[in-house]
């Protein structure tokens, strides 16, 4: 059996060589490149279809690559006879969609991965579950199924369910796209909590202001490559690429921004 993933020693999180991904004639990954360092938040930019939620989706295998490889914590999770499912473990992905089981109370949605695929003893998941749970604000909402919980409530729980994997590096897919408006900032806050605890995260958002607040790096992709990257700052205030300005112009001109 193949032991536990051992850390790489320069801090390098993940790194993306030369992906591409088409689904049938659409190419809609061209050739992406993307090296992470531990801690770093990356936010991914630019309009619907520009190759975000996929590059997610190839970054923890949901989604097979055509070509390139995906490097995590120092080991090649593309490479071939690897067990994907152990690494993807430390792996958590949340998409927009919430995605949680309806005929199962917050706290056994929680529990159920922690249990099932980490084998943790029932009282010792609950437990790790029920801290998650008093940390994001949500305990009083355990024995409650998601049809009684707000949208916001619904996406923070995906959230909780993801960390209570304790994973690595966690991949946050337009986590408050099908959200109301009100909504929104709870969720944010939660990101912004676990951002000042130090998580890795790749995050494909539409909110720009947050993207400039917590990003340390922003990536705008536009028809399948990385177009542009760099602070957020900058990205936002003085974009290179006549593309991303006009992107950006849009945003600004919808109030978004």
């Amino acid at each position: 059996m193949t032991g536990p993933m051992e850390r790489p020693t320069d801090g390098t999180a993940l790194l993306v060589e030369g992906l591409w991904k088409s689904f049938g004639d659409l190419e809609v990954l061209r050739g992406i490149d993307l090296t992470m360092a531990e801690h770093e938040i990356v936010c991914l930019i630019g309009a619907s279809g520009s190759g975000k939620s996929t590059l997610l989706r190839c970054i923890n295998l949901t989604e097979p690559i055509d070509a390139g490889r995906v490097v995590v914590e120092g080991e090649e999770i593309t490479a071939p006879g690897v067990d994907v499912d152990r690494i993807r473990r430390r792996i958590g992905i949340v998409f927009q969609a919430f995605n949680l089981f309806p005929h199962m109370s917050v706290l056994d949605n929680v529990t159920l991965a922690p249990r099932k695929v980490l084998k943790r003893p029932p009282r010792e998941a609950r437990e790790a579950a029920t801290a998650l749970l008093e940390r994001f604000g949500l305990v009083d909402k355990r024995d409650d199924f998601p049809d009684r919980l707000s949208g916001g409530q619904q996406q923070r729980v995906a959230i909780v369910r993801a960390l209570a994997m304790q994973p690595d590096l966690l991949l946050l897919d337009e986590v408050t796209s099908a959200l109301d408006p009100e909504l929104v900032a709870e969720v944010l806050n939660v990101i912004r909590e676990l951002a000042s605890a130090g998580m890795t995260m790749v995050i494909a958002t539409h909110e720009m202001a947050f993207a400039r607040d917590i990003a340390s790096r922003v990536l705008f992709l536009d028809g399948g490559r990385i177009l542009e990257e760099g602070p957020p700052d900058r990205i936002f205030s003085s974009p290179t690429q006549a593309r991303t300005r006009e992107f950006l112009q849009r945003i600004i001109d919808a109030g978004r921004l």
